[in-house]
């Protein structure tokens, strides 16, 4: 009897499907004068670049592509060098994001995985820069609204749809993305 309840309960636990994961990762580089740099005069506090938009890419997703791969390959495919992510929307069967979780110098993230978790995602937004691209998600279910850095393993439920504004190749946008310009 307490063999076949060992095993019952081994069974029951292979069964269960997998949680919500987090960890912690830092962007230190090694270099703490890089890492603990201060603020420069000489880096604007807001700064700009304008033009206008070249096109209006609308990107589909099918069941069970995984949202990060697909956009990279789709950004490749399009040529596309600049661009804002206008809207997105549609449902991921699971999710892996990253959020910022510290409030000095060098950042740090926490990244939050659940492989079986669905939601439905109420937005996006984020930017192509010189083809690379930083994209944030939010995400919604019963119980509240989340959201971050998509990350890899964010799995398409029954679509997604996401929006690029491309803007010209000519417009540098090469410091948008750079946590040492400050």
């Amino acid at each position: 009897m307490k063999k076949l309840f060992a095993v019952a309960l081994l069974v029951g636990c292979l069964a269960l499907p997998a949680q919500e994961t987090r960890h912690e990762t830092s962007h230190a580089t090694g270099n703490p004068a890089i890492d603990n740099k201060p603020n420069s005069p000489a880096v604007p506090d807001v700064f700009a670049v304008s033009g206008h938009l070249d096109r209006i890419v609308v990107l589909r997703f099918k069941f069970g592509t995984d949202l990060l791969a697909g956009l990279k390959q789709m950004i490749a495919q399009e040529k596309i060098k600049n661009a804002v992510i206008l809207s997105g929307f549609g449902s991921v069967r699971g999710y892996q994001v990253h959020q910022v979780s510290n409030r000095d110098l060098p950042s740090k993230d926490m990244f939050i995985k659940n492989p079986t978790a669905p939601a439905d995602i109420i937005g996006m937004s984020g930017m192509v820069m010189d083809g690379r691209v930083h994209p944030h998600i939010t995400l919604a279910n019963a119980e509240h609204s989340f959201g971050g850095h998509l990350e890899p393993d964010t799995q398409v439920f029954t679509f997604a749809v996401i929006t690029l504004g491309v803007l010209d190749d000519k417009i540098d946008m090469s410091r948008f993305d750079d946590s040492t310009y400050r």
